[in-house]
């Protein structure tokens, strides 16, 4: 049966008459600002920063305001069906929480609690490599609810090998593989706080648990715990490789593949032509590329070149329902959620990301009812307009 997630509305006005408000903003936007004022500016940075100056994150923001929704009116939307069928799997609504690493910056229930309040409210969770839980305590969280496993490729292809026998062991059933990372960018927030956890050996918790990382090591983690974050930096990830590599992931993980960071057409076909189940067109929340294209600029020519071969998922810069729709609208089969997510985190643990899954997808059920629609299905490239620049 369809869920109604409107009706999270009208669950807080109900408890608005015994003087009970929501403990965080419905207003996701609000979340960032608020987070900036409850925690330190390591973490608050870290989360919230993004490469250079910012201009790609603003850019994303500017590219899903400029497109404008245009509802239609005398529509049956009374009975209306969020769900859709992604890589395969039936979801709730078009939504996954997106791969955030280190979360235990934000929160000590760090992702476990993320990936409990996904569970509860039926959405996939997306966990991070760069996880600060091992992914086999994170899938014990879960239950048998959704998740996907996010892989950071390591230069070391027996830990890559590894990564996927566990995650498939832990009953990880779609493996997500950023490739806009080889390097970690130039990110001023980070540098003038010289915060990176990694170095502190915090979001290294799936590689200090792997025995095939421990075999690189001359002494046990505990043992040398310096030893071992260098052995990390050295193998995180490879500026090296290339699209002929995609075949030993190809060969080795039986469940959909999907490349997370891919904005040019000819890279989706590329992904297509090599075998891979789906591409997620996303700037990594302008984490990356200072001065990149907007993800919602590039999302409509990536679901020209392959949409009828692959799986088109979108993020960067998702805050809103209405953001949702206009994903939708541009030839997204589902989105992924980021920041917000994390900032719930932080506000108020478990209950706080479901606070966020719910006002999303509240929003996002209202607006397409109040747009004409009854379902995600029916929304396309006619229901927005481009404001003129």
């Amino acid at each position: 049966m369809a869920r109604h997630w409107a009706d999270f509305q009208y669950e807080i006005y109900l408890s608005g008459m015994s003087g009970a408000v929501p403990r965080l903003p419905t207003d996701l936007t609000r979340l960032e600002e608020l987070t900036e004022q409850r925690l330190g500016p390591g973490p608050v940075g870290y989360v919230a920063g993004s490469a250079g100056d910012g201009s790609t994150a603003r850019a994303n923001r500017a590219a899903l305001e400029r497109r404008r929704i245009v509802p239609r009116m005398l529509r049956d939307v009374h009975e209306r069906d969020l769900s859709v069928e992604v890589l395969g799997r039936p979801l709730p609504a078009p939504l996954a929480l997106a791969p955030v690493g280190v979360l235990s910056i934000m929160h000590p229930d760090a992702e476990p609690a993320a990936a409990r309040a996904a569970a509860v409210q039926g959405v996939p969770y997306i966990l991070s490599s760069a996880s600060s839980t091992p992914m086999e305590q994170v899938a014990e969280a879960m239950g048998d609810a959704e998740r996907w496993f996010q892989l950071y490729w390591p230069k070391d292809p027996q830990v890559a090998l590894s990564f996927l026998n566990r995650a498939k062991a832990a009953g990880f059933t779609a493996l997500v593989v950023t490739l806009d990372t080889p390097l970690l960018s130039w990110r001023p927030r980070d540098l003038d706080q010289a915060y990176l956890p990694f170095l502190r050996g915090v979001g290294t918790a799936n590689y200090f648990s792997d025995p095939a990382f421990q075999a690189g090591l001359a002494k046990p983690v505990h043992e040398d715990p310096n030893a071992a974050v260098l052995h990390f930096v050295g193998m995180f990830a490879d500026p090296g490789k290339t699209w002929p590599d995609l075949a030993l992931l190809r060969e080795n993980w039986d469940g959909p593949i999907v490349l997370k960071g891919v904005l040019h057409p000819d890279d989706a076909r590329l992904a297509a032509d090599a075998g891979m189940d789906g591409v997620v067109v996303s700037n990594h929340g302008g984490r990356q590329v200072a001065g990149a294209v907007a993800a919602a600029d590039a999302l409509p020519r990536v679901v020209e070149a392959v949409g009828d071969r692959l799986t088109v998922l979108f993020d960067s810069g998702v805050r809103t329902g209405d953001d949702v729709f206009k994903a939708l609208a541009l030839g997204a089969r589902a989105v992924l959620l980021g920041r917000p997510y994390v900032y719930g985190l932080g506000l108020d643990g478990q209950a706080g990301v479901e606070h966020v899954i719910r006002c999303l997808l509240a929003e996002l059920d209202l607006t397409l009812a109040l747009s004409g629609h009854a379902s995600p299905a029916t929304v396309g490239p006619d229901d927005l307009v481009e404001d003129p620049a």
